[in-house]
Parts: structure tokens; sequence; C-alpha cells
């Protein structure tokens, strides 16, 4: 079992910038795929960002301005968010997968971005 919990999220102003932690404890020895989806009111949820062995994916919506990545003890994934609009607002998910493809999701961290 894994247990993620994400923080940093809040209420930012358009062109602002957040960083999202997400801090995993648990069976991380089997984890080898981390990332971020996000989820809006009336939208589907959307991958925004991942880390497999080292190399990072984006969705087009954020490419360029996000940017992810893993502490140095592997148990802490980061999403620096840079040039924030207003249609990011959402609630940020962390998951990680493990083995069979077993998936692990955070409980969410809100992020606004308004005027």
């Amino acid at each position: 079992q894994v247990q993620l919990v994400e923080s940093g999220g809040g209420l930012v102003q358009p062109g602002g910038s957040l960083r999202l932690s997400c801090a995993a404890s648990g069976s991380m020895f089997s984890i080898n795929v981390m990332g971020w989806y996000r989820q809006a009111p009336g939208k589907e949820r959307e991958s925004v960002a991942s880390i497999i062995s080292g190399s990072t994916y984006y969705s087009t919506s954020v490419k360029g301005r996000f940017a992810i990545s893993r502490g140095n003890a592997k148990n802490t994934v980061y999403l620096q968010m840079n040039s924030l609009k207003p249609e990011d607002t959402a609630v940020y998910l962390c998951y990680a997968v493990g083995h069979l493809g077993a998936t692990y999701w955070g409980q969410g961290t809100q992020v606004t971005v308004s005027s």
C-alpha cells in the first residue's frame, strides 16, 4: 500500500505561481510512475504531468508552464506551476502506479486562479 498526501494549493492571481507537493509513504519500492491529474467542475479528469523513470510528460495545455520533479528521496513529487490561468482552476490529485498497475491516489488539493 502507498499513501499520498498533497499540499501547496490555494488562491493565486492569473500569471502567478504555485508549487504543489505530494508526499508518499508505504511500499514505494514498486512505484515506477508518479504524476498529477486535475479535476475541474463539470469536466473530465485530465492528466497534467507524469514522471516515469526520470522522463517527464505533460499535457498540451500546461507544457512550457508546469514542471514536474521528484525529490532526492524519491518519495516526493512536485508540480511547479507558473503563468497560471483561470482555466487551471481545479482540484489537483497526485497519483502513483506500482506493481501490476496498482494505482494510488491522494485526496487532492484545490487550486483556484482568480483575480
